[in-house]
């Protein structure tokens, strides 16, 4: 029998440290002209997105602060979506946004959840 507190644990944590994983390259790419794209003027909207999107992707995959960033980061992405693609059709596979959806949607469960027991912010709990 499997235990569904154990299994939720894990695959919450398992979510959180692949988000961070899979986003923090966002950023790398705005802010450090890597993995095939140039880089951006820090001081614009795309390069407070690259802060956002590498910093914020680095902390989810150690958990920490992670309601706080999470937050934050889903904000982003709704603002994104609407700024790159809601405004085009309704439907997120024609407009192209369902990346930007996805990931808003992810982080708010995170916000609503918190980083795990397998995380900083569970390491600084426990120790409380």
């Amino acid at each position: 029998m499997v235990d569904s507190g154990k299994l939720q644990e894990v695959t919450q944590n398992l979510l959180r440290i692949m988000a961070g994983f899979l986003f923090a390259p966002h950023g790398a790419q705005k802010l450090f002209g890597v993995l095939g794209k140039e880089p951006v003027e820090i001081v614009s909207l795309s390069g407070l997105a690259g802060v956002l999107e590498f910093f914020g992707g680095i902390a989810l995959i150690l958990g920490i602060f992670t309601r706080q960033v999470a937050f934050v980061l889903a904000g982003q992405m709704a603002a994104a979506y609407w700024m790159a693609h809601g405004m085009e059709t309704f439907w997120p596979i024609l407009n192209r946004g369902e990346l930007a959806a996805l990931y808003c949607f992810v982080f708010l469960f995170l916000f609503a959840h918190g980083g795990g027991e397998f995380s900083v912010d569970g390491w600084l709990r426990r120790r409380r």
